[in-house]
């Protein structure tokens, strides 16, 4: 099993004193944490700062998107070697609001994660299903087509260095939550989706974790960790929140 990973996804919150504020508390407060590991997804603009505030720590840096192409006449886009530049170690591919609000298909998604593991990025793949998909029994196939959609264009061991995050839609900013027991049988089933590809990934679990539920999710075999969104702007509570995951 891997270490536990969590991973902090700012969203587009922020600011450069609130940036500078919450990295010294992390810094400082993780400065004893053992046998798992942390990492933060600032919003484009602070990951340089970013990058500098965390200089001696073991937080790793992780960005929210990337651009399929590597250079070109592409305004407004970012692509994996400015991410790598900056020293960014993570890059989410996939989120549920890039996939809803922003039209991103699983072909695209699929073209995002290649552009970032080409470029030595660990990507962080999201995947999840709407309310209306799970009311119909429609988890495990939505699932399916978002996770093979990168296995039949990047190759059967794509996901072997990759990480994971299954986040509910219904689950994400709602403050309803899986319980341990449908986390961990999604989780099972995407640990066996992948198995073809030889190592294990690294699953994570997203979706209003909090430092009260964090524990019983974090203790299911099959969940390494979490994608955490609102909780990981305050920083005791994502301290909490990684702590709860080197209880396990």
């Amino acid at each position: 099993m891997p270490h536990p990973l969590l991973v902090g996804n700012w969203k587009m919150h922020g600011s450069r004193s609130m940036v500078a504020d919450l990295l010294a508390a992390l810094k400082l407060g993780s400065a004893g944490l053992k046998g798992i590991d942390v990492a933060v997804c600032p919003p484009f603009p602070y990951l340089s700062d970013a990058a500098s505030l965390l200089a001696g720590s073991s937080v790793y840096l992780g960005a929210q998107d990337v651009a399929v192409h590597e250079s070109g006449a592409f305004t407004g886009e970012v692509s994996a070697p400015m991410l790598r530049d900056v020293g960014c170690r993570y890059v989410i591919v996939g989120h549920s609001e890039r996939r809803s609000l922003f039209g991103e298909d699983c072909a695209l998604v699929a073209r995002k994660f290649r552009a970032a593991t080409a470029q030595g990025l660990i990507p962080i793949l999201c995947v999840g299903e709407q309310l209306a998909e799970r009311a119909a029994d429609d988890t495990e196939t939505v699932l399916a087509t978002q996770i093979d959609a990168v296995l039949e264009l990047c190759g059967d061991s794509a996901l072997a260095r990759a990480v994971i995050a299954y986040e509910p839609v219904w689950a994400i900013g709602t403050g309803r939550v899986a319980t341990p027991e449908q986390a961990q049988a999604v989780h099972r089933f995407i640990r066996g989706r992948v198995s073809r590809a030889g190592d294990t990934p690294t699953l994570l679990y997203g979706g209003s974790v909090k430092p009260q539920n964090a524990a019983g999710l974090f203790a299911q075999p099959d969940v390494d960790g979490g994608l955490i969104g609102g909780a990981s702007l305050a920083a005791d509570q994502f301290l909490s929140i990684c702590k709860a995951a080197i209880s396990q």
